[in-house]
């Protein structure tokens, strides 16, 4: 019976049970982004080797950028939704990213047409954090320089277009800063600058009747 005792110890200590077995995964396990789009431009952002070709040592660097940024699914693939949401969060960071604005004694909204991210500036100081945005498409491209908002409209609906644009802050014309359920990251807008719903509600919030814009750059894909 004590014999018998002991080989079962020892076959316990030799066989692991199934939760002692698994093995910390590898951080490059399930790191298969595959090529996007974007993979230079962000190879440019993270300081990696830039050859366009996605090695696993990228797309780890990527998903551990999404993961940090709150960005989802984080799947290391370098769309061009994940490379906006990491110039917005560089243009934060870095004051220098945000030298197109003027600064002025009085609140700024910052509308760069290039890399298609608003944000608001009182002098240097940030007090609208930088957001991606959806300007006008070719042919109906937003205006440039400067504006100032004229009329604001928390649920205005567009005659012309036949869409909802919530909290509209109409600047030039028909053109207005306003949110939108539509995907911000493909083709364009008729001229407004568009956000999603939460960033368009807190904008709506901050800014008056008689606030400046700044707008200038080219949005990739129009004439000017």
């Amino acid at each position: 019976m004590r014999w018998l005792i002991s080989s079962i110890a020892a076959l316990s200590l030799a066989v692991p049970s199934a939760h002692a077995s698994a093995a910390p995964a590898r951080a490059d396990a399930a790191c298969r982004g595959g090529p996007a789009p974007y993979q230079r431009e962000l190879e440019r952002e993270l300081r990696l080797p830039v050859d366009g070709r996605q090695s696993t040592a990228d797309c780890v660097a990527i998903r551990r950028l999404q993961q940090r940024l709150g960005i989802r699914p984080a799947d290391g693939r370098a769309t061009l939704r994940t490379y906006r949401l990491v110039v917005a969060d560089r243009i934060k960071r870095d004051p220098a990213a945000r030298r197109g604005c003027p600064v002025r004694s009085y609140r700024v909204t910052c509308v760069d047409l290039t890399r298609q991210i608003l944000w608001v500036q009182t002098g240097r100081r940030l007090v609208f954090s930088p957001v991606p945005v959806r300007t006008g498409r070719d042919g109906l491209e937003t205006r440039r320089g400067w504006q100032r908002i004229y009329w604001k409209n928390r649920d205005h609906f567009s005659t012309i277009y036949h869409v909802a644009m919530p909290y509209a802050q109409f600047f030039n014309g028909g053109q207005a800063l306003h949110g939108t359920r539509a995907d911000l990251f493909s083709a364009g807008s008729g001229g407004c600058v568009n956000m999603a719903l939460a960033d368009a509600k807190r904008l709506f919030d901050l800014l008056g009747k008689g606030d400046r814009l700044y707008i200038w750059g080219t949005k990739p894909g129009t004439g000017g």
